[in-house]
């Protein structure tokens, strides 16, 4: 009797609309270092990639062993928040839908791509030369917004917002067919 009850309580908690996961974000990220002419090739390669213009990654700290001052611009960025779910499977492809259990954690799925020649349907373009790039996805639920929102915001507890590790697997590989290495 009581394993009845345990297994409808799990049924209803996968069934719940409001417990679904779901794409918040996705930042693409390149680091170029001090180099200007590698910062407007990932500037223009991101563009490319997701369709935005990105903003410019600015060192918080000096670095003299890089050479890096603070203020410089040292890498380039963009935050997408619409159509991420064609973006992330876009990105997926370019590492064969094969993930690290490692590279995710609570909330955030994170991989990084060696060449930008490896995402389909772009080409190598000598003018940008090699680069490569960081992904990060970050992960919700819905009505996470009540704890975000400016006026009459409150509290979200904290087993609605952590995703553990399972969830997002479960996600991955029923949306995009995932593998885990």
């Amino acid at each position: 009797m009581v394993e009845k009850v345990v297994k409808k309580s799990k049924e209803a908690r996968a069934s719940n609309l409001m417990r679904s996961t779901s794409i918040d974000k996705v930042i693409v990220n390149i680091g170029t270092g001090s180099d200007e002419q590698k910062q407007k090739n990932a500037k223009r390669l991101i563009e490319i990639i997701t369709g935005m213009k990105p903003t410019d990654g600015i060192s918080k700290k000096r670095n003299p062993a890089f050479k890096i001052t603070k203020g410089t611009k040292i890498g380039a960025y963009v935050t997408v928040r619409k159509d991420t779910d064609k973006l992330v499977k876009h990105l997926l492809e370019a590492v064969d839908m094969r993930v690290k259990e490692s590279s995710i954690s609570n909330n955030t799925l994170s991989f990084g791509i060696n060449e930008y020649i490896d995402i389909n349907g772009i080409k190598y373009d000598p003018t940008i030369g090699m680069l490569g790039m960081n992904v990060n996805v970050s992960f919700s639920r819905k009505g996470i917004r009540v704890a975000r929102r400016k006026i009459r915001n409150n509290a979200v507890p904290h087993k609605h917002r952590i995703i553990p590790r399972e969830e997002i697997k479960d996600y991955l590989s029923k949306k995009f067919d995932a593998n885990f290495v």
